[in-house]
């Protein structure tokens, strides 16, 4: 390979940072990670803090901020002139939204998988509230619920049962990833409390970075009306839908979730 096209292919290679949602770690990425690979570019999977091999207890972390400081050490030691491509799933949507407002120069892209996206004019509690508005406990199924201890009654730990995980995120994924999910899944939160006293996020910082949103029609976690719901209210530049995908895309349809990301990096970045 010559010099030139050594350059070539050095200067079309992107940055792609991959963040969970609740419960899950960077393991959830390796059907997609090795795709964006061998297609070229560099790839980063993340475990959020007290997730995946994190060896911290949810317990141990209060906000979102913290949760996400993995994220934004990341960012943070990126040089000035470097940039990513950030996806989010599920509740990694905030964690982007939380990257975006710190270091929005450092962000090509914002990729909303399915994922809980915030807009500027309500706290970032706000797009919780309004999926958690009329649902009753039967819809949780086995999802546990519980105080962070006697004197954090006001924070809460989530830790999906079987039954939840089985008929909303992984009706249509392999069985092999929906044991791998049984064995490694641990307790999350979803921060609300620490979300509603948070400042909006603002137009120079979340508000700036450009935002897609990729669209999954069988999602019975975050259902696809929702979706749309949080689209309408806090508009994207792009919306790609994902035919047949549950909410765990990159077990239900890899393929196609790659196949999103190449072209949102092609057409961003």
């Amino acid at each position: 390979m010559t010099y030139y096209q050594n350059m070539k292919n050095l200067k079309s290679q992107k940055h792609f940072v991959l963040v969970h949602g609740a419960g899950h770690g960077a393991w959830c990425w390796y059907k997609v990670k090795p795709l964006l690979e061998s297609s070229g570019h560099r790839v980063t999977a993340l475990d959020m803090a007290a997730s995946g091999v994190d060896m911290r207890a949810i317990q141990d972390v209060h906000t979102l901020e913290e949760y996400t400081k993995p994220l934004l050490d990341l960012l943070e030691k990126f040089p000035i002139n470097d940039k990513v491509i950030i996806v989010g799933h599920s509740l990694g949507g905030l964690n982007l939204a939380l990257a975006m407002e710190k270091f929005p120069e450092k962000i090509y892209v914002a990729v909303f998988l399915t994922a809980f996206m915030p807009d500027i004019d309500h706290r970032p509690s706000f797009v919780l509230d309004q999926f958690n508005e009329g649902k009753s406990t039967e819809h949780w199924l086995d999802t546990q619920f519980a105080p962070y201890s006697s004197s954090l009654q006001h924070l809460t730990t989530m830790s999906f049962g079987p039954k939840f995980m089985s008929s909303k995120l992984y009706q249509l994924s392999p069985i092999e990833d929906f044991e791998l999910a049984k064995a490694l899944a641990r307790p999350s939160s979803l921060f609300i409390d620490d979300l509603s006293k948070t400042k909006n996020y603002t137009i120079g910082g979340y508000g700036s970075v450009t935002r897609v949103f990729i669209l999954c029609d069988e999602d019975k976690g975050i259902t696809e009306e929702f979706q749309r719901w949080m689209i309408e209210n806090h508009p994207v530049k792009e919306v790609i839908k994902i035919d047949g995908a549950d909410h765990m895309a990159m077990f239900s349809k890899p393929k196609e979730l790659c196949h999103c990301l190449l072209e949102i990096a092609h057409k961003y970045a």
